[in-house]
């Protein structure tokens, strides 16, 4: 009963402080952060509520790939490519430079690594409010977001290998390849296709909602499908809803999941995710995890805005992607588990991994606000 009702002052919460914020010309999706924050001062999350929440960020990514266009998808995927990678470069030459006067040669490395990933949730999330998630700008932040988790897994991959075993773990390697490659290949090729069929013959079961529960079912299946291959759940939860988003059951099947979504598992989400945020940790950071910090927002910024500037974009659009990929928050504290469970990174690094996330996370929104409406 009691987690019930911390449900229920989460989703008040997200709402009520969420309006707050909208009001005074702040992101919804900062002032739900917020809110978590404080209930996070008096209550702490647990197990159920993370999967709810894990739910939402699911539904979050899956309703993004609805909203995306297949065709513009691929179009921008060379730029999104030339983004990524200047961006998970320089980001690991930051961090490892930054980390290399604080601790070991070997920790430097990881902490490089874990600089890499983009968390993007954060981020579709303000452009959804903005209404420029359908853009040239949006979608290649979502590519990008793509690439770069998988560069950033690479990277964990080799430095964990090299560091444990002195050398390059390349049956591991091969593996993440190989499974980003279909997981492209089958969603972007033969998605819409399969995706059409199957909905005309859903479409004949006669039960209420038959066609949103088997769309849920999709992207759970693809969602885990993802996770077994050793990647993001919420890379296959972003491909299923961009095949989805090409069949003709498209309008049904958002509007549906805009309300499941926004009114329960959404919410839940980035209220969860600001209740994870340890006060006292951030209170006691120290030097390395400021500077720490201020690299993982600058290296984002000049890589991928100077990627998009190479990529065509002018000078505007490029710093839009740069702080578009500025956000950490799942990928990097899961690289930082598995480091930790490794024994080749101390308990230590998570102050610094924490306040890294929550600046990003915080410092996001209203910069992407301000750019959007100058």
């Amino acid at each position: 009963m009691e987690i019930l009702l911390l449900m229920a002052l989460m989703l008040a919460t997200a709402k009520l402080v969420g309006y707050i914020f909208e009001r005074i010309g702040q992101p919804v999706v900062l002032g739900q952060i917020f809110g978590g924050l404080l209930i996070g001062i008096f209550f702490d999350t647990n197990p159920i509520i993370g999967q709810f929440a894990n739910l939402g960020v699911l539904l979050l990514l899956f309703i993004a790939g609805l909203e995306s266009e297949l065709e513009e998808f691929k179009r921008v995927g060379r730029q999104s490519m030339v983004v990524a990678g200047i961006g998970v470069l320089m980001a690991f030459i930051f961090g490892f430079s930054v980390a290399y006067f604080f601790v070991p040669l070997h920790e430097a490395v990881l902490y490089g690594a874990m600089m890499t990933p983009t968390s993007v949730s954060i981020t579709v999330k303000v452009l959804m409010e903005l209404r420029r998630l359908n853009t040239r700008e949006g979608t290649t932040i979502l590519a990008a977001a793509v690439v770069d988790d998988v560069l950033g897994i690479l990277i964990l991959t080799v430095a964990i290998s090299m560091i444990k075993g002195g050398e390059v773990n390349y049956a591991s390697l091969a593996e993440v390849l190989i499974s980003v490659s279909f997981l492209l290949f089958f969603f972007l090729y033969f998605g819409p296709g399969l995706a059409d069929r199957a909905f005309k013959l859903i479409s004949r079961i006669d039960l209420p909602e038959a066609e949103t529960a088997f769309a849920l079912v999709f992207l759970i299946a693809f969602a885990y499908l993802a996770e077994h291959l050793n990647l993001a759940s919420i890379l296959g939860a972003y491909l299923t809803g961009l095949a989805l988003g090409q069949s003709t059951k498209k309008k049904g099947i958002m509007d549906h999941m805009n309300v499941i979504g926004y009114s329960l598992f959404i919410p839940l989400f980035f209220v969860e995710v600001g209740m994870r945020i340890e006060l006292g940790y951030i209170l006691h950071a120290g030097l390395f995890a400021v500077l720490y910090t201020v690299a993982a927002i600058t290296s984002k910024i000049l890589g991928c805005g100077a990627g998009a500037r190479m990529a065509g974009f002018d000078w505007n659009s490029s710093l839009k992607i740069g702080v578009g990929m500025v956000p950490r928050l799942g990928v990097e504290l899961a690289m930082l588990a598995v480091a930790m469970a490794s024994g080749i990174i101390g308990p230590d690094a998570l102050t610094v991994a924490i306040l890294m996330v929550f600046v990003t996370t915080v410092i996001t929104p209203p910069l992407l606000k301000w750019l959007y409406s100058r």
